[in-house]
């Protein structure tokens, strides 16, 4: 495997097509020209390709500054029988780690045990989610918080030369409906399974949030009548997550776990593909737009063989976009530096 160690994003796909015998990459990524602040120093994305309670956790001590107070970890419970849900063993770790921590969840929109409270409640004990109590966020209903900057975005940016998209001044969220109990917390840790998803074509710490924080009426405003894809539903994910990051910012980080990566969330249950990709390691960051550009990264340098179904979800719902949009409304940097820890 190619030496990650203080390695710059475009030094990392250099190095994995070199190792790994790939063509350039380049031509299938977002461009970099897009980031929301050039001339920045990239974001700094810690990586450990170790899978353990103990790596886990010495990467979120590099990227906790900021967490404080009572602490929501955010990340996605599955449906009866999900076969590639992370190891329960990492979160009850992370729990066990932090202090005035509490799992946070979100009923569903579609029809699932999920989307009501009681059977939801259920369903959390049949998976393991009891060494923690689990928050449905909606269960005492919801709350608007607003997208910031959207109105000022929508009057400076449109029109101008290298902004594209499907998107209208005015067609865009202005707020977002999450859980009630969002508001109860001082700090959010996003712990992300990352993965395919149907309609995202990939699923990171942006869905995590976009759509895992919103109750059931945000998400509607997410996915729109008619359960929209493509371009427009990544954008309004990333909309969402800028509330959510508004909301938090400083006091939010990141960790994707690059794990029993299907094609399929954890949401298709039983059903979901078995995955075809090796398992890559943990990756962790303040920063969104870089880890999910450093998540996405790793998996387009893998053999052709092992990233070709998962790279084909992502292509085929424009999951790109969420990248590309992530940076031209200011939610972070995508140029990062890599640093590599062995545990």
């Amino acid at each position: 495997m190619a030496d990650f160690h203080n390695m710059s994003r475009r030094g990392f796909i250099k190095a994995g097509a070199a190792v790994l015998g790939l063509a350039a990459l380049e031509g299938h990524l977002p461009s970099q020209a897009q980031a929301s602040t050039p001339g920045s120093a990239p974001a700094k994305v810690w990586y450990c390709p170790k899978i353990t309670p103990q790596t886990l956790l010495s990467l979120y001590d590099k990227v906790c500054g900021s967490i404080s107070g009572k602490v929501a970890i955010k990340l996605h419970t599955g449906e009866p029988g999900a076969p590639n849900l992370p190891p329960r063993e990492l979160a009850r770790a992370l729990v066990k780690h932090i202090p005035l921590a509490s799992i946070v969840e979100c009923n569903v929109l579609y029809p699932s045990r999920r989307a009501q409270t009681a059977s939801h409640r259920k369903l959390l004990v049949e998976n393991g989610w009891t060494f923690s109590p689990v928050d449905i966020m909606d269960e005492e209903g919801d709350v608007a918080i607003p997208v910031p900057g959207a109105h000022a975005f929508f009057e400076e940016t449109w029109g101008k030369p290298g902004v594209t998209g499907p998107f209208t001044p005015g067609n865009h969220l202005r707020e977002v409906h999450v859980g009630k109990h969002l508001l109860n917390y001082d700090s959010l840790v996003v712990f992300t399974h990352f993965k395919g998803h149907p309609s995202g074509g990939y699923g990171g710490s942006l869905k995590n949030i976009a759509i895992g924080c919103a109750s059931p009426r945000g998400k509607r405003e997410q996915h729109g009548d008619g359960w929209i894809k493509g371009e427009l539903f990544q954008e309004h994910m990333v909309e969402a997550a800028k509330a959510i990051v508004g909301h938090f910012a400083p006091r939010i980080c990141y960790l994707n776990l690059l794990m029993n990566m299907s094609v399929d969330c954890d949401c298709a249950g039983m059903s979901a593909a078995k995955p075809q990709c090796p398992d890559l390691g943990i990756l962790a960051s303040t920063d969104l737009a870089a880890i999910e550009r450093a998540s996405v990264d790793m998996v387009y340098a893998m053999p052709e063989q092992q990233k070709k179904a998962l790279v084909e979800r992502i292509e085929s719902r424009k999951g790109l976009r969420q990248l590309a949009f992530m940076e031209i409304f200011g939610m972070g940097n995508g140029a990062y530096e890599l640093i590599r820890v062995d545990g």
